[in-house]
């Protein structure tokens, strides 16, 4: 196991585990879907995933691109509603119209290819499925909380998060979703953070 892997998930236990049950309820919420297989996206150490699992009668898949995270998913997983797998957002190995619902926090940022890895979204899709991707932090209160410790630990952090968020500005965003040819998506802007929603329309009799 990486120590950056290491590093990542106790960071994820220790200072962000408040989110994750939020933003899970989030999507559901917004959704409205309860059952058939979701999907996180950079899963990291799972406990989204596990969030989404205990909140809904959904299968979800834990998606990250490091095996390493894929071996802690397993041990946070400890409901067999949650299956870790390998691979990469650009080249999802998922069938065309099989996931519900798909959530993704923070991993947008380290895309290399946003409109390709958009498109991806949309293929995998069930026709009435939604995404939500994006880098919130569940409440602003939350947000409060999780700045100040990061502060603490990392006095880079401010910088770190300008960075980052300088490489998905909504209007970048929104020229990449264009770029990608999805066809419904729009951009929710909140105190807490940023989503991008993807849904994907009924397929066509034709079309099948």
């Amino acid at each position: 196991m990486t120590k950056s892997a290491e590093g990542f998930a106790r960071i994820a236990r220790e200072v962000f585990a408040p989110i994750y049950p939020v933003i899970a309820g989030q999507a559901l919420a917004w959704s409205g879907i309860q059952e058939g297989f979701a999907l996180d996206i950079g899963s990291g150490p799972g406990h989204l995933a596990v969030a989404l699992a205990e909140r809904s009668g959904l299968t979800v898949i834990a998606l990250d691109a490091d095996p390493a995270m894929a071996r802690i998913a397993r041990e946070t997983a400890e409901t067999s509603s949650v299956i870790p797998v390998t691979g990469d957002v650009h080249c999802m190995p998922i069938r065309d119209n099989t996931v519900s619902l798909i959530v993704s926090r923070g991993s947008i940022y380290f895309w290399e290819d946003r409109p390709k890895a958009f498109s991806e979204i949309e293929r995998i899709l069930q026709p009435g499925g939604v995404a939500f991707v994006g880098g919130s932090f569940g409440t602003p209160k939350l947000r409060k909380a999780i700045f100040t410790e990061m502060r603490r630990r990392n006095p880079n952090w401010d910088s770190d998060v300008a960075r980052r968020s300088g490489r998905a500005t909504p209007d970048l965003l929104r020229r990449e979703l264009l770029e990608s040819g999805v066809a419904h998506s729009r951009i929710r802007e909140e105190e807490e953070g940023m989503w991008v929603e993807i849904k994907k329309g009924a397929i066509s009799p034709r079309a099948r």
